[in-house]
């Protein structure tokens, strides 16, 4: 994880905890309520002779109601019928080129009261479309 995703990422979390602890009793639930993931990309690869990409970017997915990135509606859908569970989205069928652009995928948040956590490598961006639909469809 680079360190300005680190940041992002604390700075996002900071957020989300001073929205719950600045509501008021009632909204403090609605604050928190719901399905939702940060999800990011990152490009290329880590190896210990060069630091990992600095081509970091993310969003937080929210589920009710689906916002987030432009495809957050088939997102949450898609999860919603694989109960969070990115793994279990259907494959699409595609025709990829055999081209090695590595994309690391990751998602943290909850999802039915339940903590999820998904870090995958794929060959390119075309392979990673195929296997997790729109969850990670990002705009540029």
């Amino acid at each position: 994880m680079t360190l300005p995703t680190r940041a992002a990422r604390a700075a996002l979390l900071a957020a989300l905890a001073l929205l719950t602890v600045g509501a008021t009793a009632p909204d403090r639930a609605t604050a928190v309520q719901g399905d939702w993931l940060y999800v990011s990309l990152t490009r290329g690869e880590a190896h210990p002779a060069a630091p990992r990409s600095a081509d970091t970017r993310g969003t937080l997915l929210l589920c009710d109601p689906p916002q987030g990135h432009g495809h957050a509606a088939q997102a949450c859908a898609e999860l919603r019928r694989t109960e969070g569970d990115i793994t279990r989205i259907p494959h699409r069928d595609a025709i990829c080129t055999e081209i090695y652009a590595p994309i690391r995928a990751t998602a943290e948040g909850q999802w039915n009261g339940r903590t999820i956590t998904y870090e995958h490598t794929f060959a390119n961006t075309c392979v990673m479309s195929a296997r997790t639909g729109a969850v990670f469809a990002l705009s540029n």
